[in-house]
């Protein structure tokens, strides 16, 4: 029945009272800028463009006291950026709740999964 559908999964956004908030996106343009060592490349691999990347590491950074990511400017030697120790940090504590939500949750969301239709077809 429904075991050969796709195992259900948790999108987390945490909202901050009136601030922006953070969730799976701005986690995972964290993530491509740290494997990546630029916003515009880690844009392109998640079809942003590279104002709207800009733009959502703009209000991270001012979300928080401190920048969570240190760009420098492109030119001849061409330009970079880095996730800050915050946020190295911000980005463990995310996807730690996460973890840890999913897990707390697994059997409701087993439950919740078991109740689901049947589509023929797996569509």
């Amino acid at each position: 029945m429904t075991d050969t559908l796709v195992p259900p999964a948790l999108r987390i956004r945490i909202v901050f009272g009136e601030a922006e908030p953070i969730g799976p996106g701005k986690a995972e343009l964290l993530e491509r800028i740290d494997r990546c060592g630029s916003i515009a490349a880690a844009g392109r691999e998640m079809g942003m463009s590279y104002k709207r990347a800009w733009q959502l590491i703009s209000t991270l950074n001012a979300m928080f006291r401190e920048p969570l990511v240190d760009s420098t400017r492109g030119g001849p030697g061409g330009g970079g950026a880095v996730l800050t120790e915050a946020g190295r940090q911000v980005l463990d504590l995310y996807r730690g709740f996460e973890a840890d939500a999913a897990a707390a949750g697994a059997p409701q969301l087993q439950a919740l999964q078991a109740l689901l239709r049947d589509i023929p077809g797996g569509k």
